[in-house]
């Protein structure tokens, strides 16, 4: 992308009134960003759900200087522009009708045929949430998901420590621009970060931390991931506006319950409930829902290992499948007396053991 190209697109991106929806609207009629600039406002009029309001302010010259000034931001910290319509942009995010016409990237983020889930959840977690959190993406390790997240305090923080810890790649997607660190005591945590994936956001080097910004933002969060995790959250919360974003963009969420006394739980439970969310109890949840595949070399052997340890639930399964033809996960959860969310977790486990496979049509049979 040349700089002239991009300065229409920041500048047309800094019209007040006009949002991603009209902007990707504007441009697929007049075919660019500088087109649609350059247009006779009577001409964009004759589009379709454009009115007046919106083009009030669309060619006043006070958006193409401020662009230059951010352009030079831009050059000067080698930051990424990645445009909705090139082949760099989150490929999840370009089918999201909301998606930013405009995201910045710093770090080493790649984002091309990886796993990508986002976990998110409130300021103020638990002892336990943060056992959960960490557990969660210890265990997920072995598909090296790239961890999705807010780089806020809280659960964000403790998903992104724990993917640097576990070596895998992670992305905080912000709500200011990439000239500041929001919280500033997480500064310790981003070159780190940039070494191991990198940052997003949609905001100019003049937009500060604002609380809508913060709600802006969470829909990038859920558009560029194939689910998202609330670990944990209360009755109200940013984390429930990501789940409900995801929702209406057809993607999986998980949540993971919590006593009914817990006001940290409220939110997930509800999720639940309303059968917004997966009850998300054990890790390997989410690879058997979302369907990933171990790959080869991480696959253990198609083989029985001799004195493989298998614990209570483990044992029950595997004896009611060594004595039939393979079943289904309803039925083996039926007739074993296990609920589904739970069966599931078990017989990953096993085929991680190396006992049972799984077989075309959601079946499974003893090795």
């Amino acid at each position: 992308m040349s700089d002239q190209d991009l300065i229409y697109i920041l500048a047309l991106q800094n019209v007040p009134k006009i949002g991603d929806i009209t902007a990707k609207k504007l441009i697929a009629h007049c075919g660019s960003a500088e087109a649609v600039l350059k247009e006779k406002r009577n001409h964009l009029l004759k589009i379709d759900g454009i009115g007046s309001s919106m083009l009030q302010d669309v060619n006043n010259k006070v958006h193409l200087l401020a662009a230059e000034a951010e352009l030079k931001f831009i050059r000067d910290n080698d930051i990424l522009c990645l445009y909705f319509m090139d082949h760099n942009y989150p490929e999840k995010l370009k089918h999201c009708i909301d998606g930013p016409i405009l995201l910045f990237q710093s770090g080493k983020v790649n984002l091309k045929q990886q796993r990508l889930i986002s976990i998110v959840g409130t300021r103020k977690i638990t002892s336990s949430g943060v056992a959960f959190c960490e557990q969660l993406i210890e265990e997920l390790s072995v598909f090296n998901p790239v961890i999705i997240s807010g780089f806020a305090y809280g659960t964000d923080i403790t998903a992104q420590k724990s993917a640097l810890k576990h070596h895998l790649q992670t992305v905080g997607c912000l709500a200011h621009g990439l000239n500041q660190v929001y919280p500033k005591v997480h500064k310790r945590y981003v070159a780190e970060i940039e070494k191991n994936g990198g940052f997003l956001t949609e905001f100019w080097s003049t937009s500060n931390p604002e609380r809508e910004n913060f709600l802006k933002r969470n829909r990038i969060i859920a558009g560029i991931s194939e689910a998202t995790i609330v670990i944990e959250s209360a009755e109200k919360g940013g984390s429930l506006v990501t789940a409900d974003i995801a929702n209406s963009y057809n993607r999986d969420v998980f949540a993971v319950p919590g006593r009914t006394t817990d006001s940290q739980s409220t939110g997930c439970n509800n999720l639940i409930k309303f059968q917004k969310a997966h009850l998300l109890s054990l890790p390997m949840d989410v690879p058997y829902i979302l369907n990933w595949e171990l790959e080869n070399d991480k696959k253990p052997a198609i083989q029985k290992q001799m004195f493989v340890e298998l614990d209570a639930d483990e044992k029950i399964i595997y004896n009611f499948l060594k004595t039939i033809e393979p079943q289904l996960l309803d039925i083996i959860a039926l007739e074993c007396k296990m609920p589904i969310f739970k069966v599931a977790g078990v017989l990953l486990n096993m085929e991680l053991k190396g006992v049972i496979r799984p077989l075309p049509g959601k079946l499974f049979e003893v090795i």
